[in-house]
């Protein structure tokens, strides 16, 4: 197999054990791999986005992983950074169908990149950041679902 250049982009507030599943799966196969931390306008983080690379840095621990941050859209960073393929996380059909419309935007912005799906483990489908916040606000215990040094700065949050 020919080492390929892969992008891992997403809001990661918080980085999940899911996020990370997919991370450990990727590297077995990429050459190189840069998770890419981006900032999104249309939602209010819990996380500003320099803590939420700090806490992806420390959650995967492992040098070889770049991990940046970004604005505007991933196609462009992706080409600009010479990325030859994005790589995705599914966690079910809704996710496909989305994915499949953000894959066809990137092919139309950057014709050379690909996008490669690796679904999610059955232990890990459920995992979503958005569950994480909401189970945090409400009291409950999310240590199953986020590394520890997730728990530790939302311990601080409160």
């Amino acid at each position: 197999m020919a080492l390929v250049n892969v992008l891992y982009a997403g809001s990661f507030d918080p980085v999940t054990n899911g996020h990370l599943d997919i991370i450990r799966r990727t590297q077995k196969w990429a050459g190189t791999l840069t998770v890419l931390v981006m900032q999104n306008e249309a939602k209010t983080p819990l996380f500003s986005l320099e803590e939420r690379v700090a806490l992806l840095r420390k959650s995967i621990g492992d040098e070889r992983v770049r991990v940046e941050s970004g604005t505007g859209l991933t196609a462009a960073y992706a080409a600009a950074h010479h990325i030859d393929v994005l790589v995705r996380g599914v966690r079910g059909v809704a996710d496909c169908e989305d994915e499949q419309r953000q894959a066809h935007y990137n092919r139309l912005l950057a014709p050379q990149i690909e996008t490669i799906w690796l679904p999610s483990r059955p232990e890990l489908q459920f995992v979503s950041s958005s569950a994480i916040r909401e189970i945090w606000r409400l009291g409950g215990d999310i240590s199953a679902l986020v590394p520890p040094c997730v728990v530790d700065a939302l311990s601080k949050k409160k």
